[in-house]
């Protein structure tokens, strides 16, 4: 059982060939294709985790969709002054498929 711990948008993911993730906004390769750094990679009982080691370990991905997340109200009040603000926020995802772990 091969799979990795990527850094995506802020995160971290545990990711295997096959899995669909949902990650902040990236741009692909003209082909739809990303790359993610791996943070970690579990390769049976081997685990690797060192900076060297890992900067050869390539995790790629194909764009399935570019999507956005629900919408969430900001609201703010300040008592007795006739104070008040309402913003919504609708995050930018993009959802992947990762397809090789090398």
């Amino acid at each position: 059982m091969v799979y990795a711990v990527v850094r995506a948008g802020g995160r971290q993911e545990k990711v295997e060939v096959g899995t669909i993730v949902t990650l902040d906004r990236i741009k692909a390769d003209k082909d739809g294709n990303i790359e993610l750094a791996a943070v970690l990679l579990v390769d049976g009982d081997k685990i690797t985790f060192d900076a060297a080691s890992l900067a050869k370990v390539t995790v790629t991905a194909e764009v399935l969709e570019d999507l956005r997340g629900p919408k969430i109200v900001i609201q703010k009040f300040k008592n007795k002054t006739g104070y008040k603000k309402r913003q919504g926020h609708r995050q930018d995802l993009t959802r992947v498929k990762v397809t090789g772990i090398k």
